[in-house]
């Protein structure tokens, strides 16, 4: 089964413009994530799609496949499917461009049940939610069924304790494996109510009755949003160099 990692990527961020590229102890933030990715030692191809000759020219420079792609795509799951159209797989991962501490065991974690398995058609990751995290809206929520097959992604502290019982809050991580003919039918499917409500892409699929399979891995210590979050990676990194 062909499997292929793609790792959508673009400079026109409006909190921090140009951060696929920022540097990160000499390396761009980008360089970081392909390395991740190559070290989860499972994937036949590994893309990095953007719409920017800068980052397509970075690429180049540490040995990595990029793919110019439009300018116009509303979601990473879309540049991934116009990836798709010249790239072929059964498989395809999506890591996410600004998750420079993303650990490689995550990545084929997300990917296992849909190697495993061909009746699943999607698969991402949850994590243990902090108590500290579960009312901060940037922090997304999951809940899964028996099976943990995702019955609900929100931003909202999901489940609520009416009756408390020590049920875990389960964070989600924003990595997903998705089978060739969801990624394609992905980008025909105009944005659902529930997406737009939460401003969650996931949704979409969920609402077109994709069921996405979950699997438990570990969450990166950081995402890089802005030039400070920047700064907490590179003493993170400077951390566990020493």
């Amino acid at each position: 089964m062909r499997s292929c990692i793609v790792i959508p990527a673009r400079m026109g961020s409006t909190r921090f413009p140009g951060k696929p590229l920022c540097d990160l102890l000499g390396k761009p933030m980008l360089q970081w994530v392909v390395e991740a990715s190559r070290a989860a030692n499972f994937a036949d191809r590994i893309v990095v799609a953007t719409p920017d000759p800068e980052i397509v020219s970075a690429c180049k420079s540490f040995g990595a496949e990029a793919i110019l792609t439009s300018h116009t795509h509303p979601t990473g799951t879309d540049r991934i499917a116009e990836v798709a159209q010249s790239v072929v797989a059964d498989v395809y991962v999506n890591v996410q461009g600004d998750e420079p501490l993303i650990h490689p065991e995550t990545i084929s974690i997300c990917a296992q049940p849909l190697l495993n398995d061909s009746s699943i058609q999607m698969g991402s990751i949850f994590s243990a939610c902090p108590d500290t995290e579960r009312e901060n809206p940037a922090v997304v929520k999951v809940v899964t069924d028996l099976n943990d097959f995702a019955l609900y992604f929100s931003r909202f502290p999901l489940p609520y304790p009416r009756n408390p019982n020590g049920i875990e809050t389960k964070k989600h991580v924003g990595i997903y494996a998705y089978r060739r003919e969801v990624v394609e039918a992905f980008s025909t499917w105009t944005q659902t109510p529930l997406e737009i409500t939460e401003s969650l892409e996931q949704l979409r699929f969920m609402e077109h009755g994709i069921r996405i399979k979950m699997s438990r891995g570990q969450g990166s210590a950081l995402a890089v949003d802005t030039p400070e979050q920047a700064e907490e990676v590179r003493a993170i990194l400077r951390s566990q160099m020493s």
